[in-house]
């Protein structure tokens, strides 16, 4: 059974950090290209950062870029989201996704449950 849990994410002023964690277990794990998605209330879900297998990122949303990286622990089977420089409009819920293939070139076939970040003042 594939299972990817988040954790990490909480309230945070314009400005702050968080680091999001994603621990995966069921499948292995550096086969896959992993990635992160957000979703904003009343809005799709997006996808912000994708890690290949040979740890090559891609970025996705232009608004994260610079603010935002993406890595990988293979030995942990652990995916990381480090969030610098937090705005008001990077509020969503943010989840870690397993892409069937080992590059970024796709949507999650596996997800998780979600992390609630909230950045407010």
């Amino acid at each position: 059974q594939v299972q990817l849990v988040e954790s990490g994410g909480g309230l945070v002023q314009p400005g702050g950090s968080l680091r999001l964690s994603c621990a995966g277990s069921g499948f292995t794990f550096h086969y896959y290209a992993m990635a992160w998605f957000r979703q904003a209330p009343g809005k799709e879900r997006e996808e912000v950062l994708c890690i290949s297998n040979s740890d090559d990122s891609t970025a996705y949303a232009d608004s994260v870029k610079g603010r935002f990286t993406i890595s990988r622990d293979n030995a942990k089977r652990m995916v990381y989201l480090q969030m610098n420089a937090l705005k008001a409009e990077d509020t969503a819920v943010y989840y870690c996704a397993r892409i069937p293939s080992s590059i970024c070139n796709g949507l999650g076939d596996y997800w998780g449950q979600g992390t609630q970040v909230t950045v407010s003042s």
